[in-house]
């Protein structure tokens, strides 16, 4: 589809994997620049955190913003509705003075949730529960998955056994209903960014009304509610501590790191989409167990997990101490590191056990019962068949609510504007706040008197080259702005090479396609512009490299493609700055993935006079995913509101 817009016109891993990764610099000039970045966006975000914090008074007044952000990034701002949760118990089961419930519910109208609920045989009075959020231990049988409360069925039974009732459930990924945590990058459903939607917004929700359901069971205490899980399970943990009060003790295992461990260390390649809210107001991690203070809680770990390595656990603690000591509760927070591997051992088991005794039960006895399995795992199944209504599999596509073709009236100037705002607060959120200095210089081409090549900071570490071809020099006269990615880069790299030599990376020249560039260039004002990650500061070309560096740009409350929006708009500038260019009107080229973004960038652009885009995707779906656009606005409006800019309405 190809989108002309003159001034008046517009034709329309597992989180079990142990892997990790590093992001090593290397030889190659984008390697080593895309290191860099991370390592400098990190600790923006690292030093940031708490700066701003200095009193309880600090901390409680920003705290209830802080918990609404956290909700949005789970995709819970606005709160889906409570609907009846339906719960429905198929099966019991006894053994060794334990009850386990086999029962589903609703969380909302075909969500099913899958879970196991233990208790005590005898009981007295209403006792404490424990809502148990499950890790990546998934279990079949017969080719049907059992849910992946079958393999954490001795932590259910442990709690059961000394006068808890623990409820247990699955979760969507390896749950009796098999849904999806690895979108982005096992299902390349990159739209989950532009829907500002991750599997952990329907974990955390799962859990919330996993509380309803405790609190509705007439053998809880629903004042005394701990939550613990361990690995996917430890964060869940931490989602639900964060935001329901109604979780009084928490101990998420395995769970947490800084943002370091995760963007500069690797870590991100060791876990799915699950581990991760939609980082918009750029968080790093230290600031999710703050919003669980005073409360208490253990952060546990052992001290060889590749995937929540020790340095970010104990720097995450290091950080939350601040919070607790502003309400004088440093007794209430507590470090456990074991010996071992990323694994379920008894030692982080039995600090679990012991701190929910202590804070739910008053009781700091030795722990005597060692958690073991009661229980034939397929025994514990739910469902003999699973309900035709049900939308796990499908829950991505409902999750979070999406704006309409139609929805944004694109004609009022007003409402472009408070676009423009709302993309800059919630999907370019990541450009930086204050740009730095374009510092832009200019070196000739190789024998051409009307050519020259501009080199600018974008953002650093990414200086970018602009290739300018000027045959008309006087005051005023138009420039055609060419925007490449990849594939216009393998198109046209070649052929720049021949005329900029030491501008344009390791690109073989070409004389004859620089001929026919020439040509094409020769009575108008032409300039390439090449984001970052594309020519000379490409970086790696391996698929798996390229999906992981995408992830590590979400973890940062950006997108690659958001960036190279950012790109585009300084090299704009950059341009402007070119003597004979400075009040020049500006027609933007691109197509593909250039195409979407060279049309975000003329929003944020002024004096653009017309847009050339070909191949513009109809939808958000398909185009390169901007963090949470499609909560905003379709792209068949964002056009539309390209129009009503150039139109100069």
């Amino acid at each position: 589809m190809r989108y002309l817009v003159p001034a008046l016109l517009i034709a329309f891993a597992f989180a079990e994997t142990g892997f990790t990764q590093p992001v090593e610099s290397s030889s190659t000039t984008g390697d080593s620049l895309i290191a860099e970045y991370f390592r400098a966006e990190t600790q923006k975000l690292a030093d940031r955190t708490f700066a701003d914090i200095e009193t309880l008074e600090d901390w409680t007044d920003r705290r209830p913003e802080y918990r609404r952000q956290m909700l949005e990034m789970l995709g819970l701002d606005p709160m889906p509705p409570k609907t009846p949760l339906e719960p429905v118990v198929t099966g019991t089961l006894e053994a060794s003075g334990v009850i386990v419930e086999r029962l589903h519910f609703q969380s909302m109208p075909g969500l099913y949730v899958t879970a196991n609920l233990y208790r005590p045989k005898e009981q007295q009075g209403k006792l404490p529960a424990i809502l148990y959020v499950c890790g990546h231990g998934g279990e079949r049988h017969d080719g049907k998955s059992l849910g992946n409360k079958t393999h954490y069925q001795h932590h259910g039974a442990w709690f059961a056994r000394n006068g808890y009732v623990c409820l247990t459930i699955d979760t969507v990924q390896l749950g009796e209903i098999e849904g999806i945590h690895h979108g982005t990058y096992r299902e390349k459903m990159w739209w989950w960014n532009n829907r500002g939607y991750s599997s952990a917004g329907v974990e955390a929700f799962n859990c919330i009304r996993s509380l309803d359901y405790l609190q509705s069971r007439g053998e809880v205490d629903g004042d005394r509610i701990g939550v613990t899980g361990r690995s996917g399970g430890g964060a869940y943990s931490w989602w639900i501590a964060a935001i329901d009060q109604r979780v009084t003790v928490a101990v998420p295992v395995a769970g947490i790191t800084n943002l370091k461990n995760h963007v500069v260390d690797g870590c991100v390649e060791g876990h799915c989409d699950c581990m991760y809210m939609v980082n918009t107001y750029r968080w790093d991690f230290p600031m999710v167990a703050a919003l669980v203070a005073p409360r208490p809680l253990l952060i546990s770990n052992s001290d060889k997990d590749r995937i929540f390595p020790l340095d970010g656990v104990v720097d995450v603690y290091s950080k939350v101490q601040k919070i607790y000591d502003l309400y004088d509760a440093r007794d209430k927070l507590g470090l456990q590191i074991t010996e071992g591997p990323h694994k379920d051992t008894q030692e982080l088991r039995v600090a679990a056990f012991r701190w929910m005794n202590r804070f739910l039960r008053d009781d700091q006895t030795l722990i005597e019962t060692a958690a073991k399995p009661l229980f034939e795992k397929r025994d514990l199944k739910v469902f003999d068949s699973l309900p035709q209504d049900q939308r796990v599999t499908t829950i991505q596509e409902s999750f979070i609510a999406k704006a309409e073709p139609g929805d944004l009236d694109w004609e009022s100037p007003a409402a472009v504007r408070s676009l423009i705002e709302r993309l800059r607060e919630l999907t370019f959120r990541g450009w930086p706040d204050s740009p730095e200095p374009l510092d832009v210089t200019s070196v000739a081409a190789n024998g051409i008197p009307d050519a020259h090549v501009i080199e600018f900071n974008s953002q650093s570490p990414f200086r970018l080259p602009v290739y300018v071809f000027q045959p008309h020099k006087d005051a005023g006269a138009h420039v055609d702005v060419v925007v490449l990615d990849e594939a216009g880069w393998a198109k046209w790299g070649p052929a720049l090479a021949e005329f900029f030599p030491g501008h344009v990376g390791d690109v073989k020249p070409d004389r004859r396609l620089a001929e026919s560039l020439r040509q094409t260039t020769a009575n108008r004002n032409t300039a390439y512009i090449v984001p970052r990650g594309v020519g000379p500061t490409r970086w790696s070309d391996d698929q798996r490299t390229q999906t992981h560096l995408r992830r590590r740009f979400m973890l940062l409350g950006q997108t690659l493609a958001g960036m190279r929006v950012y790109d585009v708009r300084r090299a704009i500038e950059a341009l402007r700055q070119s003597p004979g260019l400075e009040s020049a009107p500006v027609s933007i080229t691109a197509a593909d993935d250039a195409a979407v973004w060279g049309l975000y960038a003329s929003l944020f652009v002024d004096r653009i006079d017309q847009l050339n885009l070909e191949q513009l995707p109809e939808r958000n779906r398909d185009a390169p995913d901007m963090l949470n656009v499609s909560r905003i606005v379709e792209i068949e409006d964002v056009a539309k509101a390209a129009r009503t800019r150039l139109s100069g309405k």
